[in-house]
């Protein structure tokens, strides 16, 4: 036990001072850490809300829209099919999840749930796919046809529209340039997002808040705006209201010609002609086809930008745009344009969603917590290091050491994975000291026991060492178990505590049967003692 070859010697002090090395930077300043050359490790711990400041939202996606927006669907749907089968029918509406619709002529009652019944298909669910459900129940009753959105369906779509949100909520943040996001999901239609550092939460709100949703329409010829809004739109259009209040409301077609879903880019500029901020945009090869041949087959037509229900821009097209690229004018401010470009960049949110939890942690507040931690390490250090030195003398300093070291390790560890530190964190950080030291407190009473059963010091050392192990093993795997557990399981703070545990325990196994060892083995070839001083 206590004989090491040359390299497993070398692998161990290499292993020490790499984690010492990585961890070192986290003693600097930031501005000192970031001057670092760059062969020279540099990165600093990552702090979390909690100890950094930053915002925290929570938010729900709103059902009743999804379920809105979810029965339109099938409206249009119902009527593009009995339409494409010739199928006669008076009355199509949605009223809450159900579409219901009476047919001219009952004969057609087979003929017509035939043609609807693959509205009712089941669809993929589940998070691999691995099950299907069937969102849509069809039902006949005469010559009154329904179709209900099922409870079953609308769980699976707000499970969807859930993780959906978490990707597009993702990237929208991720364009802002803020640096370690928590986006996750709480419960089953909630999404927590927390942004360490971001002061300016009234942006953050802004980008979102908003679906994002945007299509492209032409501009109603059917009729005039005055007639609408004296009796009703025409049949296939509707008044859009303009987003800048300045701006008079248009009647615009209500099909979409050409959807968001076609963007591939975005990006904030500013007009050559009047220097005022725009947004430029590009589509894909499908959307620039369709949007060529819109504005060439309808020059002299207004052609208006609709974003969340909201015109944003309706230029008169003035020659065919044939590139594939164009851009977007209206009332921007230099920040609306960039919000707006990061808007589009990162897509369209599935579903609305509401903020119902808003929190900000001032950066005061977190170095407050940042200063408590540090005290109560320190003060759980100190207390550890004169109970060894005090109870186990010359065995003590070892036994500090090598605690100096798992917590270098720790650290180390942490910076290298760049791993969010919060408050909870720092609690993992004090429990591996208490920890390492109960792994040493075990070997160092197991060499007393043997020292007093008449062994000689190195025999007595031996023991203690193997003897000790099956015993460290079993407390540190059973920790270890709950430790997975809580990352596995828990969320936010708690996985943050389940992080740094996990590594303490690692090092903890790692410096007390190796490091420990290393350093009593040393000391015995160098002193030959015939006497153990604990």
């Amino acid at each position: 036990m206590l004989y090491f070859a040359r390299w497993k010697i070398a692998l161990i002090a290499l292993t020490v001072l790499a984690a010492v090395i990585v961890a070192v930077p986290n003693l600097l300043p930031a501005s000192t850490a970031a001057s670092l050359p760059s062969w020279l490790p540099h990165k600093q711990l990552v702090l979390g809300l909690d100890l950094r400041g930053g915002a925290h939202l929570l938010l729900q996606v709103e059902r009743d829209s999804l379920i809105e927006e979810r029965a339109e669907t099938l409206v249009s749907d119902v009527r593009q099919t009995l339409r494409a089968e010739r199928i006669g029918y008076r009355n199509l509406r949605a009223k809450g999840q159900t579409v219901s619709l009476t047919l001219r002529d009952t004969a057609d009652a087979e003929k017509a749930m035939t043609a609807l019944r693959p509205l009712a298909n089941p669809i993929p669910s589940g998070l691999f796919n691995q099950s299907t459900v069937s969102e849509v129940d069809l039902a006949l009753d005469g010559d009154r046809i329904t179709a209900t959105l099922n409870l079953e369906g609308l769980e699976e779509r707000v499970r969807s529209a859930v993780e959906q949100s978490k990707s597009v909520l993702e990237r929208r943040i991720n364009e802002l340039g803020t640096t370690e996001p928590t986006i996750q999901r709480e419960g089953t239609d909630r999404i927590l997002v927390q942004v360490p550092g971001l002061e300016d939460t009234r942006r953050l709100k802004d980008i979102i808040g908003q679906t994002a949703k945007m299509t492209f329409h032409m501009e109603c010829s059917d009729g005039s705006l005055g007639e609408a809004l004296q009796s009703r739109p025409p049949a296939g259009c509707e008044i859009a209201e303009p987003a800048d209040e300045a701006d008079g409301p248009i009647l615009i077609e209500s099909r979409a010609r050409i959807s968001g879903d076609d963007l591939v880019d975005a990006q904030p500029g500013f007009d050559q002609r009047s220097n005022q901020p725009i947004v430029s945009f590009r589509f894909n090869t499908r959307g620039a086809a369709v949007f060529g041949n819109l504005t060439q087959d309808n020059v002299g037509r207004r052609f208006a930008v609709v974003l969340d229900d909201k015109v944003i821009t309706a230029p008169v097209i003035r020659s065919p745009i044939l590139g594939g690229s164009g851009q977007i004018e209206g009332s921007f401010t230099v920040e609306s344009a960039q919000n707006l470009a990061v808007l589009l960049r990162a897509g369209a949110l599935p579903a609305d969603l509401t903020i119902i939890e808003e929190r900000t942690v001032g950066p005061s507040l977190g170095q407050d917590s940042i200063d408590a931690g540090r005290i109560a390490a320190l003060i759980g250090m100190a207390a550890v290091i004169v109970f060894m030195l005090l109870v186990y003398g010359l065995f003590g300093i070892f036994a500090n050491l090598a605690l100096a070291a798992n917590i270098a390790m720790v650290f180390g560890i942490l910076t290298a994975l760049q791993a969010t530190l919060t408050l909870p964190g720092i609690a993992g950080i004090v429990l591996t000291i208490g920890m390492a030291v109960d792994a040493n407190v075990l070997i160092f009473e197991r060499i007393r026991e043997e020292s007093k059963l008449g062994r000689t010091a190195i025999n007595a050392i031996e023991a203690g060492f193997s003897r000790a192990l099956g015993t460290i093993m079993d407390a540190q795997i059973t920790t270890l178990i709950a430790a997975i557990a809580l990352f596995a399981l828990g969320s936010g703070p708690i996985r943050g505590f389940g992080v740094t545990l996990v590594i303490g325990i690692m090092t903890t196994i790692f410096t007390a049967f190796l490091l420990t060892r290393l350093i009593v083995a040393t000391w015995v070839r160098s002193s030959r003692p015939k006497s153990i001083p604990i």
